[in-house]
């Protein structure tokens, strides 16, 4: 059974795969972990700015309080994502232990 992430399949070849054969979960991952990653520290930063805008008691707050919810919501993000490519892992794992027919 062929595995993008372990025997080259690119990106595209993955998606358009009609059947089934290649999965796009493993490639895809890491860019969604990095994009979470960057989308989460962004919003951190946006309510940094408006909260010390609005006033120092609210930038103080966001500032203190800020980096614990994203890493909060980074771990949940990141389960989930394990969660996704442990189900790809054991699904391309099933595939290659059935008999061939």
């Amino acid at each position: 059974m062929p595995n993008p992430a372990r025997e080259g399949a690119g990106f595209f070849q993955a998606l358009f795969d009609f059947s089934f054969t290649n999965f796009v979960t493993p490639i895809l991952v890491r860019f969604v972990y990095l994009l979470a990653t960057v989308a989460l520290v962004a919003t951190w930063l946006v309510l940094l700015f408006a909260g010390f805008v609005r006033g120092f008691g609210s930038g103080l707050t966001v500032l203190i309080l800020g980096p614990v919810f994203l890493v909060i919501y980074l771990a949940v993000i990141r389960m989930t994502l394990e969660f996704y490519l442990s189900v790809v892992r054991m699904s391309e794992d099933v595939h290659k232990r059935l008999p061939q027919a």
